[in-house]
């Protein structure tokens, strides 16, 4: 994969590091930085070199969302047509992120509103701090709560309730609810967050990487199947990892009494 050019990314022993890079304004994107990340995480899918990946914050904030003097002002003088170009083009940086195979944790510091929040909600793990702050405000700008998948996603991590209230009013969410909410899977201290995420991403790529790539493609689709179809569904894929060398490597260590060493095929 090619170097990006609109956020820093860095990859060690497996593990993806990205941040969004404009730490003086809080890491805002831009048309430039959505359009590259959208096309980064589906070049993803195709790159076996990451295992996984952490979304991490830089000088204290995760993301303040689109940009108000790059992306918001444009916005107002758009056509109909322009405008839907770009809200699909912020979908599809959600759907890239959903189907790019790879386990992805946010790491959360600061400021996580806008879309800084959608990219934190679409992350497979999120771990934050005791300062982060997230918040769906659209509708404090004018718009619907309904943005890249907001009203469909956040209600299946923390309840109808709570996504309706943090939807309509667009407040924001402490971290202590977001952790009693299922929204932060753990909060840390500033300084252990990053070191804690890329830790928590590398025991996930030590496991068995293809295995993790057919969870997470059933925990999307599994979204619109009825119960009888999503078990249809996974007796198939179930039935197909079988097939791995990985599961004839757990096998072969558990008889032998050792830790398996998956190799991802």
């Amino acid at each position: 994969m090619t170097e990006p050019t609109h956020f820093r990314c860095r990859v060690e022993n497996g593990i993806a590091v990205l941040h969004l890079d404009r730490p003086d304004r809080k890491n805002p994107l831009t048309f430039d930085s959505y359009a590259e990340l959208r096309d980064w995480f589906r070049a993803l899918a195709y790159d076996d070199a990451v295992k996984a990946v952490v979304f991490a914050s830089n000088g204290g904030n995760f993301s303040s969302g689109g940009d108000v003097h790059d992306i918001i002002g444009p916005l107002t003088r758009m056509n109909m047509k322009e405008l839907l170009q770009f809200t699909r083009m912020t979908g599809d940086l959600v759907k890239a992120m959903l189907n790019c195979g790879k386990p992805i944790i946010a790491a959360v510091d600061g400021v996580c509103v806008g879309a800084g929040a959608i990219i934190a909600m679409a992350s497979d793990l999120r771990i934050a701090t005791p300062e982060a702050k997230c918040a769906f405000l659209f509708t404090r700008v004018g718009l619907a709560g309904c943005d890249m998948g907001a009203c469909a996603m956040l209600p299946r991590i923390i309840g109808q309730g709570r996504a309706n209230e943090l939807l309509y009013t667009g407040r924001s969410m402490s971290a202590d609810e977001g952790e009693r909410w299922g929204f932060w899977n753990r909060l840390v201290a500033p300084d252990a967050l990053e070191s804690e995420a890329i830790q928590w991403a590398t025991k996930i790529a030590e496991g068995p990487n293809f295995g993790h790539m057919m969870t997470k493609t059933m925990l999307q689709q599994e979204w619109s199947m009825t119960l009888d179809q999503a078990i249809e569904a996974e007796a198939q894929a179930q039935a197909i990892c079988m097939q791995t060398e990985d599961f004839k490597r757990a096998y072969r260590a558990f008889v032998a009494k050792e830790r398996p060493v998956f190799e991802g095929n």
